[in-house]
């Protein structure tokens, strides 16, 4: 008996809360407002600063890199350098073998020694002649032939002694030197390699003059180029160190353009200080150059730029047709809420960092919220509702 009457207790209680609950939420949906704020997420127009950059990547280089090539053929005798060893100028780096050369010095120099005494018998010959010639013993003719054969026997002389100087200077040239002074970054050769001289240089060394002092070699678009001008200042990042920015500064826009796959890029050339000389050559770096700074604006998010309402009775209609296009003093559209109403705000934007965009001029103002999209989820008829009722 007495069960009975703690269910039917029970009972009454869950009757009188499930009254109690119907009757809150039935008196919250009259009072609520018609909904228009559930529908939509906003954001605050805000005083701030913002900063437009135009991006690309690009490669790190020194300044100067010299490639160290041969100008005769031979064997590689002897390395006097490696990788990354710093060398001055005129530092021997490489010794090919000279035998060839010398033996070619050799011959040079029995060369001229013949000619010289083919000179020395050409000269007498010719002062025999003249006497001759002056006693009427020989005829003119005879006389000049004695002339033209000392004449000929000068120039053999002078043939010889000229190559003679050349393959002293090939000699010299099996003993490679560095042209400046720097780092060596690359070494493609190894001892007992031969190299061969031909119409193009074989490069066995590259120096990197001074890697405190590089500069990064990057592709920017034909649409961005407009917007970049020498010294304007950049940042930039490497893989190799994700945490850190690195500033520089643009030295260089190329005329030259470069046309891939009927896309135009322009090389652009950023000055790139590098005192600790952990940035190398090679590096892929992503850069970014500052084309417009401005502070103390007022800025929305480029959502609230974006955002178009659908047809419905809490849109009011735009005073004007939005336009997309950025710029400074362009025409933009954004919406704000009002008595449960989208209600449009004509605006003139500015420069944009891609998240925030200048509002010029406008009927925005700093503190109002602007619509920046939908809600993400809402309940048909009004929000969500997280009550939970226990039945007994």
């Amino acid at each position: 008996m007495n069960i009975g009457k703690l269910l039917f207790s029970k009972a009454i209680v869950s009757v009188v809360l499930l009254a109690a609950v119907g009757g809150a939420v039935l008196l919250w949906w009259r009072l609520a407002p018609d909904g228009a704020e559930q529908k939509y997420r906003t954001a605050p127009a805000k005083t701030g600063d913002v900063t437009q950059t135009v991006s690309a990547n690009g490669t790190l280089n020194p300044v100067v890199l010299v490639n160290v090539g041969t100008q005769v053929s031979g064997t590689v005798k002897k390395l006097h350098v490696d990788f990354n060893d710093r060398v001055k100028a005129n530092q021997v780096l490489l010794e090919l073998d000279p035998a060839l050369l010398q033996a070619q010095v050799r011959q040079d120099e029995a060369n001229l020694n013949s000619a010289r005494a083919a000179r020395e018998l050409a000269v007498a010959n010719e002062a025999r002649s003249r006497t001759l010639f002056q006693q009427e013993f020989i005829s003119k003719q005879d006389y000049d032939t004695a002339v033209q054969a000392r004449k000929f026997g000068q120039a053999q002389v002078e043939q010889a002694t000229a190559q003679l100087a050349k393959d002293h200077t090939n000699l010299n040239y099996a003993v490679i030197r560095s042209p400046v002074s720097g780092v060596v970054v690359d070494r493609t050769v190894d001892v007992g390699q031969t190299v061969a001289a031909s119409f193009q240089t074989p490069t066995l060394f590259r120096i990197a003059q001074d890697l405190r002092k590089m500069q990064i070699d990057s592709n920017f678009a034909e649409a961005d180029i407009g917007n970049i001008k020498v010294g304007q200042p950049v940042v930039f990042g490497v893989d190799a160190f994700p945490n850190r920015t690195f500033s520089a500064s643009v030295k260089q826009v190329r005329l030259n353009a470069t046309v891939q796959q009927n896309v135009v890029t322009y090389d652009v050339v950023v000055a790139v200080e590098n005192p600790e000389e952990i940035l190398r050559p090679g590096m892929t770096a992503y850069v970014n150059v500052i084309v417009a700074q401005h502070q103390s604006v007022l800025l929305v998010p480029n959502a609230a730029l974006r955002f178009r309402p659908e047809a419905g009775p809490e849109a009011a209609a735009p005073k004007h047709r939005p336009q997309e296009e950025r710029g400074d003093g362009t025409k933009a559209t954004v919406y704000v809420l009002s008595d449960s109403r989208l209600v449009p705000k004509p605006v003139r934007v500015g420069i944009s960092d891609g998240r925030y965009t200048e509002i010029v001029s406008g009927e925005v103002k700093d503190g109002d919220h602007v619509v920046i999209g939908a809600a993400v989820t809402a309940t048909p008829g009004g929000p969500p509702s997280t009550l939970r009722m226990r039945m007994f």
